[in-house]
């Protein structure tokens, strides 16, 4: 999401990620890599717990989830992997909050 984080931004929509890993860990990652988007530590799970998101200690834990939430805080779109490259191509995305868009006009 990072190459494409502009092409959201021109749609109004926020790009939110979140991981296990502590804040101290996010803030140094976030900086080594440059991430334009805002990371947060979820390290007691209470949001993956929340929006279901499957953990499998044989796949390497938390398994991806993505989101699309619209204005009125209601989930659109959602798709859970099944692998840690199991993630939907940005312009998949994309389309959705086109679509959303196209929706609320």
């Amino acid at each position: 999401m990072s190459q494409d984080h502009q092409l959201f931004e021109e749609r109004g929509a926020q790009i939110l990620a979140m991981g296990p890993d502590g804040p101290l860990g996010f803030k140094r990652y976030w900086a080594e890599h440059e991430i334009p988007f805002i990371g947060m530590a979820d390290v007691k799970s209470k949001m993956s717990d929340r929006y279901y998101q499957e953990v499998n200690l044989f796949k390497m834990g938390r398994m991806p989830a993505v989101f699309v939430i619209d204005r009125q805080g209601m989930i659109r779109y959602a798709h859970y992997g099944d692998s840690m490259k199991d993630i939907p191509e940005n312009q998949e995305i994309l389309d959705v909050i086109d679509r959303l868009e196209k929706e609320d006009d």
